[in-house]
Order: C-alpha cells, then sequence, then structure tokens
C-alpha cells in the first residue's frame, strides 16, 4: 500500500479508526502497508492540522495501536517520515504552522519566498528528527521506515537546483552535491536502528509544476545518485511517477520506468507505484476527475520480467480495502472505479 496523506490524525495523534483503516488492508491481504506521511519533530515539519505526528508520547501511542492492529491480522507496517519543507496545503492553503516554513533556501514550490531558509543549526536538528522517529520506529515495532524524499517536500528540495540555492554543504551546482542531506539523514537513522531494519527512501524526478523535468537526466547520472544512496544507507528506492508505464528515458530504452531502471543500476530493491489499477493519475483525481479500473496485465508482465520488485498500489486501495483480494481471485467486475469522493472518508 503506497502512502496517502488521510488528515483524521486529530491534532497529530493517530486514532482507533486510524489504526482500523490500516488492519483492514493487512487483513485482506496487503503484505507491506507505507502509511501515510507522518511528521518529524520539527515545528513546521507538516502543513495541515491533524495529520499524524510521529514524536511525542501521545502520537507514538497511537502509533503503537496501529502497528500491532496490523501485525495482528498478519501484515508488515512501515511509516513514511515526512518533512513538508516550503510546500504549503492545497487542502488547507490558510492555515499556519507553529512555526514559519523552512526549506533550505526559503522559498516555495513556486519559487517564491515563504518562510525561511534553515540555519545549518536547523538543518543539524532535522536531520537528528528523522534519526530520532527511524529509532523510535523499531522500537515501536514497525517493519523499517521510508524517507519521503520526493514530489516536492523538504528532502526532495534540497535535492533540486531550483529550490536549493545554498552557498554551504548542503548546497552546490550537481546533483550529487546537492544529496548531502538526505545522505546525513540515512546516515544518521543507519547509526540508531539495527543493521538489518529496513530504510527505504521515496524518489521522482519530476519539479511540482513540471512533469517532465528529471533531477538526474542520464542513466548514468541516475546510477551515480542512486550509488551514493546506497552507500549512506538505503536499501530499497520507492520511485515515483504519475504512470507507472511512463518510460523515464525513452531516448535510451522505450521501456523501462524509472523502478526499472534503478533495479538495473543499482540492484537494490525497487518499487514501483504511479496510477496502478487505474487508467488516470493522481493529480486528474486532485482535480475532481474519476479514474476508471484499468487491467493489470502489463504490469504483471513487467513485474514477471523482474523490472522491479514491488507493486505501490495507492487510489483502489484508499477506496476499497478489500481491492487486492478482489483482484487475486478474479472478482474484476466487482472493482469499481475510483471517484475523488474517497479522499474524504476513511473507510
Amino acid at each position: 500500500m503506497a502512502p496517502m496523506t488521510r488528515s483524521f490524525s486529530l491534532n497529530g495523534v493517530p486514532t482507533a479508526e486510524v489504526a482500523a483503516y490500516y488492519r483492514r488492508r493487512a487483513e485482506h491481504g496487503v503484505g507491506l502497508i507505507i502509511t501515510e506521511g507522518t511528521g518529524v519533530a520539527r515545528p513546521a515539519a507538516l502543513n495541515e492540522p491533524h495529520i499524524p505526528c510521529f514524536h511525542g508520547e501521545a502520537a507514538l501511542g497511537g502509533w503503537k495501536k496501529v502497528v500491532d492492529e496490523v501485525h495482528a491480522a498478519g501484515g508488515r507496517i512501515a511509516p513514511q517520515l515526512w518533512h513538508v519543507g516550503g510546500k504549503c496545503s492545497n487542502a488547507v492553503p490558510d492555515w499556519i504552522p507553529p512555526a514559519p516554513y523552512e526549506s533550505p533556501s526559503g522559498l516555495s514550490i513556486t519559487v517564491e519566498s515563504i518562510g525561511q531558509a534553515m540555519s545549518e543549526i536547523d538543518v543539524a536538528d532535522t536531520i537528528d528528527a528523522f534519526a530520532r522517529a527511524a529509532a523510535d520506529a523499531e522500537r515501536l515495532g514497525f517493519d523499517g521506515v521510508e524517507l519521503h524524499g520526493a514530489h516536492g517536500y523538504l528532502i526532495n528540495q534540497f535535492f533540486s537546483e531550483d529550490f536549493n540555492l545554498r552557498s554551504d554543504l548542503y548546497g552546490g551546482s550537481t546533483l550529487i552535491e546537492r544529496s548531502r542531506f538526505a545522505i546525513e539523514i540515512l546516515k544518521a537513522i543507519r547509526s540508531v536502528v539495527s543493521p538489518g531494519f529496513p530504510v527505504i527512501l521515496r524518489l521522482s524526478q519530476w519539479k511540482p509544476k513540471d512533469l517532465s523535468a528529471r533531477l538526474a537526466s542520464t542513466p548514468q547520472m541516475l546510477e551515480q545518485w542512486l550509488g551514493v544512496l546506497v552507500d549512506a544507507g538505503a536499501d530499497a528506492f520507492h520511485l515515483s511517477q504519475p504512470t507507472f508505464w511512463q518510460p523515464a528515458f525513452p531516448e535510451f530504452d522505450d521501456q523501462l520506468n524509472l523502478a526499472g531502471w534503478a533495479k538495473k543500476l543499482v540492484d537494490v530493491t525497487s518499487i514501483t507505484v504511479g496510477s496502478v489499477g487505474l487508467s488516470g493519475d493522481v493529480y486528474e483525481s486532485f482535480a475532481g476527475k474519476s479514474a476508471r479500473a484499468a487491467s493489470l496485465n502489463g504490469l504483471v508482465a513487467r513485474l514477471e520480467r523482474d523490472e522491479f520488485d514491488l507493486v505501490a498500489v495507492g487510489r483502489p486501495l484508499l477506496q476499497d480495502p478489500v481491492w487486492l483480494e478482489k483482484i487475486r481471485q478474479g472478482r474484476s467486475d466487482q472493482i469499481a472505479d475510483f471517484t475523488p469522493a474517497a479522499f474524504s472518508t476513511l473507510s
């Protein structure tokens, strides 16, 4: 199950309803659940009031109930650790966080001034906050963690030449130089969790306002970038695209998506995601459009060719906790089209 923001955790604390929501997916066969994004211990880590936190006694107590419910149903679960950086909420744009938004250079995703540029002390504390959250996740019994390094949020902002204009050690003219923040987070996590505790890094190539943009412009650059992240401690990459069938580098290979290239280049666990089981991408759903249920035949063929290792499913599982069971049992006629109304419920 792919991570999807739900905003049903009152004042940042996961409720019994949230635990039941995740348990239902495990009960119907989802092997690994990656939770919605959950904020690390920085005042402006989140951009909505009821997104869950991953720090403090109350929130961690709520997450303990979530992990226990999922395990009781036979599933495995990893929290997605999150800091939004300079990205305001589209759903609640007027909400003001407890402290000013913070980002590499004080820029929003529209490259306008917002909040404040992070000092080196802020950067160090944020790295520590991610590490403390990962250690808490292992202590609570989670089966791994995922870092959100995609979609224009903080780690992704450090990667970007548009948002990261820093002249210190966390900036630079190359993608590898601008990856120092992510590298130090990974190393800090590795220093506080067990050697076998899985750390997943979610990445995307595009810019928030340009879906055709690339952080790594060639397969060679992608190989170098992923390689340094593996060396720092990443065990798996969760490679996000608007649609999984989109080739990442069509000028080099008109078949392989981003997860396929990652598997080919660095041979660590590779997770594909993007409109699995649906005809349209998530941005169309955010705009109020429904998406038709779609065949999985092409996806299964790619999986059987070992192009990637795992498939993350988003909106179909958000709408229908029994979706996977229906697929396995050949009950495709019982699978409904996705409607945006599902975003407002916790079914």
